[in-house]
């Protein structure tokens, strides 16, 4: 069993790190836009667009102390931002393993250059650390009223 002061540290550094990897994968999106010349492909571009603005605001939110801003609702609220950063990580994974293999809006991933590489293993990454966070959250959650040592995530977390 962990002690309250490693579980509280190991949901903080979780969360820091699924921050970083969403904001991350956000970036790596808009260096596709902007450098990769995405930005004119039909669909796509749009698409690489909302990523770069989603991945960013949640990346933020989690590092956001939600806890302390929206007190009585702040677990609820990080817990449909790990949601909501777990979904952008994995749609952008599967999206990418689909275009790949076959056309998505029109539009198939040439070959597994460097930046190919990198986004699958940003968004691999980002979707597992959200995940696991996620996990931590609703554990945590459940195990306030149960026991002692459950994360007092509205004294630690960022």
């Amino acid at each position: 069993m962990l002690t309250p002061r490693i579980a509280r540290a190991t949901f903080l550094a979780t969360r820091v790190l699924a921050a970083a990897l969403l904001l991350f994968v956000g970036a790596d999106h808009y260096y596709e836009y902007s450098a990769g010349h995405y930005s004119v492909l039909p669909t796509i571009g749009t698409l690489f667009l909302l990523n770069l603005i989603s991945a960013t605001a949640i990346g933020l939110l989690l590092l956001f102390p939600l806890q302390h801003i929206l007190s009585r609702f702040g677990r609820g609220a990080l817990l449909i931002v790990t949601l909501s950063g777990f979904g952008v990580a994995a749609t952008s994974l599967a999206a990418l393993l689909v275009s790949e293999q076959t056309r998505l809006f029109g539009w198939m991933e040439p070959n597994h250059r460097p930046a190919i590489l990198v986004a699958i293993a940003s968004e691999a990454a980002a979707t597992l650390c959200l995940g696991l966070l996620l996990v931590l959250t609703v554990r945590s959650r459940r195990s306030v009223g149960n026991a002692t040592e459950a994360p007092d995530t509205h004294a630690s977390c960022a």
